[in-house]
């Protein structure tokens, strides 16, 4: 059984940060570990994912570029996400997944197999 479990959610003001982090357990293999989002009435989007091999490809969606940092701790199999510089419309419900399917495509929700339960972020003066 594969299990996520996310933390460091929580309110911050406009211009603030904060530093998810989701460790994954049980017997899986890693290709991609990523980060999406989903507002209220509003689909589920990408955020950021990062390559689980030697390279540390990471990538991000654009609204985040520049503000928003992924990395990894293979020995824990750990994946941070640090958010800088948040923003109103940073705030929603961020889930971490993580896919062992190869070829898979970072940017896509399809891809991933195994999900965490989310943790809210609230960007609010």
């Amino acid at each position: 059984q594969v299990q996520l479990v996310e933390s460091g959610g929580g309110l911050v003001q406009p211009g603030g940060s904060l530093r998810l982090s989701c460790t994954a357990s049980g017997h899986l293999s890693i290709y991609f570990m990523g980060w999406f989002r989903q507002a209220p009435g509003k689909e589920r989007e990408f955020v950021a994912a990062i390559s689980w091999s030697s390279r540390r490809t990471a990538y991000y969606a654009d609204s985040v570029k520049g503000r928003f940092t992924i990395s990894k701790d293979n020995a824990k199999n750990t994946v941070y996400l640090q958010m800088n510089s948040l923003k109103p419309e940073d705030t929603a419900v961020y889930y971490c997944a993580t896919t062992n399917r190869i070829g898979s495509v970072a940017t896509s929700a399809l891809s991933y197999n195994y999900w965490g339960q989310g943790t809210q972020v609230t960007v609010s003066s």
